[in-house]
C-alpha cells in the first residue's frame, strides 16, 4: 500500500497514534477498576491490539515482560478455541503456559472487535493476579510439577455476548482463596476490553475498516523495514556470555544460562542451545517468556520511537531448545520462570557489552523478587493474598550511575505503597529504606537496593520467598565490582535466620520477614570515580565514609564533610599499586 497514491503519512501517524492511544485507554480502565494492589497500583498488567489475522498492532507501555508474551499467547490461544466461535461481545480466558503462556498468575482476557459485522481484530490484556490457587497462599511457591501451582485455564469463553458465563465463572473462583479480589480483578479485565473494543469501533468509523486496515498493514512494513535498518548499524559478529540462577528452589546447584547472540545480514540470532535442562523446581521459563526477553533485548538497542508491532517482532529470531530452562516442556513447574527471564536479560546484555559498551549496563537486580503471602483477615474472617516484586539495583552505565531501588530491564510494576498495604491488608511494614553500601563500586557505581520488612501482629500467614541474588551480586562491568547479594531474613524467637530465595514458610504473630535486595554492578574502575560524586553518596547516606576509603579510595573529612585531597591522591596512589586494575575492556 506504502507506494500507492492513497498513502498519506498524516493519516498514517493519526491511526498509528488512535490505535496505541485505544490500547494505552484500555490500561486506564483495567487499572482503575481493579480491586488488587498489584493491579491497581502496581500496574502488574498489559494490553494490546491484534488485527483479524493475529498479528500485534498496538500495545499500552506497561510491563515489557507481558508485551512479547502476549505476542506468543493470542494467536495460539484464539486458533486453539476458533476465531470462528467467538462472536461480538465474547471473550476468553486463557493462562495455559504450555499453549504460549507463562506463568499462572499471569491470565490473559482475549475478546473479538467486530465493526459494522465485520471481524476487524483482537483486543488482549494479561494481569497477574494475585492468587491462582495451588499449594501456597499467592501462588509462588517452590512446587515440583506445573499442577500444583495453580488452576490451569485452557481458552475457554468467559463472556458471551456481553454477560458473563456464571457457570465457568464459579467454576474459576472456586479454585481461588481471594474470591473477591479476584472476581474484581476479572471483572476490570472485561472493562478493559470492553473500552478498547469501543474506541477501536470508533476509528473505523470515522474513516472506514478498510482505510484502517490498509494503514495497519504499512504500519507493520514500516516498522520491519526501520527495525531492519537499525539491525544494520549494529556491529555484526557473534558475542557470547553465561550467568546463573543462584539455585532452583529444591537444590544449591545453579542454573546455567548461556546466550550466542550473532548479528549478520539476516538480522539477530538469539542462540540459548547451552542452557540448562528444565529442572523438577520453580525456575522454568516458557518460550513465550524467553521470547519477551530476547525481544525487549532488541528493542533496547534501536531507535525507542520503533512501534512494537508484529513487524518488529518478525525480527526477534530465537534458537531455544525444547526441554530447557528457557523452553521447558510439561509438567514442568513456569511459577519462577521470571526470575530465569529476567537474568536472562542480563547474560544477553553481558554478551553484548564488549561490542555495544556505550548501551549495555553492568549487572542489576534481574529478578523479579516476589514476596507472596496470606491467610484469614481477622477484620473480617476472609481469606486474603498479597503479592509485590520489590525493587533493587540497577547496573552502572557508561556515563551514569545506575539507579536506586528500581524495577529492572522488562519489568516495570510500580512501588506499593506502605498507606495502601496497610489499609487494604492486615500487614504492617516495620521499615522501608535503601541499603547503604549495597552498590557495585564502578567508576559510575551501581544502584542501591532496598530493605522492606512485614510483620503480622494479629495473625499467622503463610509467607513465600520467590527471588534470587542470595549467593551472588550482580556483576559489573570493564573494571566494576559486584553489588552486595540478596538477604531474605526471618526475625523469631529473638533470633534472624536467613532464608533461602525460594521458600515457603509459616510466620507466627509478631515475626518479621526482612528483603534487602542487592545493588547493582558497577562501570568502569572505582579509582577512576569522580571523588565529588563519592561525597555526594556519603552526604546522602548511600555510602559510608568507611566505604568511601575502601571502596573508592577517596578519604573524606567527617568534621567538614569535604574531600581531603591529599589523603585522596595517597591513598589511590597506594591502592593502585598494591592492585591492578586489570584490563578495562573486560567484563567483571
Amino acid at each position: 500500500m506504502a507506494g500507492t497514491n492513497t498513502f498519506d503519512p498524516i493519516t498514517f501517524e493519526v491511526v498509528r497514534h488512535a490505535l496505541t492511544e485505544a490500547t494505552e485507554e484500555m490500561a486506564v480502565a483495567l487499572r482503575r477498576s481493579a480491586y488488587s494492589t498489584n493491579i491497581k497500583t502496581r500496574a502488574d498488567f498489559s494490553c494490546a491490539f491484534f488485527d483479524r489475522d493475529l498479528n500485534v498492532v498496538a500495545q499500552a507501555f506497561c510491563q515489557a515482560v507481558h508485551l512479547g508474551s502476549l505476542v506468543h499467547l493470542v494467536p495460539i490461544a484464539v486458533r486453539a478455541y476458533g476465531p470462528e466461535n467467538l462472536g461480538p461481545g465474547d471473550a476468553i480466558l486463557c493462562n495455559d503456559p504450555y499453549l504460549g503462556g507463562v506463568h499462572l498468575n499471569d491470565i490473559s482476557l482475549i475478546s473479538p472487535v467486530y465493526c459494522d459485522g465485520e471481524l476487524f481484530g483482537y483486543v488482549a490484556n494479561m494481569a497477574h493476579h494475585v492468587d491462582v490457587g495451588g499449594g501456597a497462599p499467592a501462588s509462588v511457591g517452590a512446587f515440583r510439577e506445573v499442577y500444583q501451582e495453580g488452576i490451569i485455564i485452557p481458552p475457554v469463553k468467559l463472556v458471551a455476548s456481553g454477560e458473563i458465563v456464571e457457570d465457568v465463572f464459579r467454576l474459576i473462583l472456586g479454585q481461588i482463596r481471594s474470591k473477591r479480589e479476584t472476581a474484581g480483578d476479572f471483572r476490570a479485565q472485561m472493562a478493559a476490553n470492553t473500552t478498547g473494543a469501543r474506541r477501536l469501533a470508533e476509528l473505523t468509523q470515522q474513516t472506514s475498516l478498510s482505510t484502517v486496515n490498509r494503514y495497519i498493514e504499512e504500519l507493520m512494513a514500516y516498522a520491519e523495514r526501520r527495525t531492519r535498518a537499525e539491525i544494520a548499524k549494529l556491529p555484526q559478529g557473534e558475542f557470547m556470555a553465561d550467568g546463573y540462577v543462584d539455585n532452583d528452589g529444591y537444590t544449591d546447584e545453579p542454573v546455567h544460562l548461556a546466550a550466542k547472540i550473532r548479528i549478520d545480514d539476516d538480522g539477530v540470532l538469539f542462540d540459548l542451545n547451552g542452557c540448562d535442562p528444565q529442572r523438577r523446581a520453580p525456575v522454568n521459563s516458557t518460550f513465550a517468556q524467553t521470547f519477551s526477553a530476547c525481544a525487549y533485548n532488541l528493542k533496547c538497542l534501536i531507535d525507542p520511537d520503533i512501534p512494537p508491532n508484529q513487524g518488529f517482532y518478525r525480527m526477534v529470531r530465537i534458537d531455544a531448545p525444547k526441554g530447557t530452562v528457557v523452553n521447558c516442556v510439561p509438567p514442568a513447574p513456569v511459577v519462577g520462570g521470571w526470575e530465569t527471564h529476567a537474568r536472562l536479560n542480563d547474560v544477553i546484555f553481558k554478551a553484548l557489552a564488549p561490542a555495544l559498551p556505550e548501551r549495555t549496563p553492568a549487572g542489576g537486580k534481574a529478578m523479579q523478587c516476589h514476596a507472596g503471602f496470606g491467610g484469614i483477615d481477622p477484620r473480617n474472617g476472609e481469606y486474603y493474598c498479597f503479592l509485590e516484586t520489590l525493587a533493587g539495583g540497577y547496573g552502572g552505565r557508561a556515563h551514569s550511575d545506575g539507579p536506586d531501588a528500581v524495577q529492572t530491564h522488562g519489568q516495570n510494576t510500580e512501588n506499593a505503597p506502605i498507606e495502601e498495604t496497610e489499609r487494604y491488608y492486615p500487614v504492617r511494614i516495620l521499615r522501608y529504606e535503601l541499603v547503604d553500601d549495597s552498590e557495585g563500586p564502578g567508576t559510575f557505581r551501581g544502584g542501591l537496593g532496598l530493605r522492606r520488612d512485614y510483620v503480622f501482629l494479629d495473625h499467622e500467614v503463610t509467607f513465600t520467598v520467590l527471588a534470587d541474588r542470595d549467593k551472588a551480586g550482580p556483576w559489573g562491568l570493564f573494571g566494576g565490582e559486584s553489588g552486595r547479594p540478596a538477604f531474605y531474613l526471618h526475625t523469631h524467637d529473638g533470633e534472624t535466620e536467613k532464608l533461602s530465595s525460594k521458600t515457603t514458610i509459616d510466620v507466627r504473630p509478631g515475626e518479621v520477614i526482612s528483603y534487602e535486595t542487592c545493588g547493582g554492578g558497577g562501570f568502569g574502575p572505582p579509582m577512576l570515580r569522580d571523588p565529588q560524586r563519592v561525597l555526594a553518596d556519603v552526604r546522602q547516606g548511600k555510602v559510608s565514609v568507611e566505604r568511601a576509603r575502601s571502596a573508592y579510595g577517596v578519604a573524606i573529612d567527617p568534621e567538614r564533610w569535604q574531600v581531603d585531597r591529599i589523603a585522596t591522591d595517597a591513598l589511590r596512589t597506594a591502592m593502585h599499586a598494591d592492585n591492578t586494575l586489570g584490563d578495562s575492556g573486560g567484563t567483571g
